[in-house]
């Protein structure tokens, strides 16, 4: 099976920060729904820059740690799709129920034991 190394697995989710930035103006997103999703992405972002892998920035949390944080992120987002899709409709709903199966489809494929070498600076 195709496992997705450290430093994929880093481009994507430099990736994802663009997308989440993004996404509230291209697909038209509910206020509520698009501060949630500018929020995530900044959060995202911070993930990614401490996180110890070949494009992190300041290699604090290790790889495994962002991994798990990850999966429990691709969980939560399906409570997020249900209680953004009450309050605003169905786009919300539809948004982060996708969003929530591609998180989880890449921690699913991502090898977290890759060997990360941590950058000395």
């Amino acid at each position: 099976m195709f496992r997705i190394p450290s430093r994929l697995h880093a481009s994507i989710d430099y990736g994802v920060v663009l997308f989440l930035l993004f996404s509230p103006a291209f697909f038209d997103l509910p206020p509520a729904t698009a501060n949630f999703t500018y929020a995530l992405g900044i959060i995202h972002l911070l993930l990614t820059a401490l996180t110890n892998f070949e494009l992190g920035i300041l290699h604090v949390i290790p790889f495994r740690i962002h991994g798990i944080i990850e999966l429990v992120v691709s969980i939560s987002l399906v409570g997020v799709a249900f209680y953004l899709g009450d309050l605003e409709g169905s786009l919300p709903k539809i948004f982060y129920l996708t969003f929530a199966g591609a998180v989880f489809l890449v921690w699913l494929l991502t090898d977290y034991k890759s060997d990360v070498r941590r950058r000395v600076v």
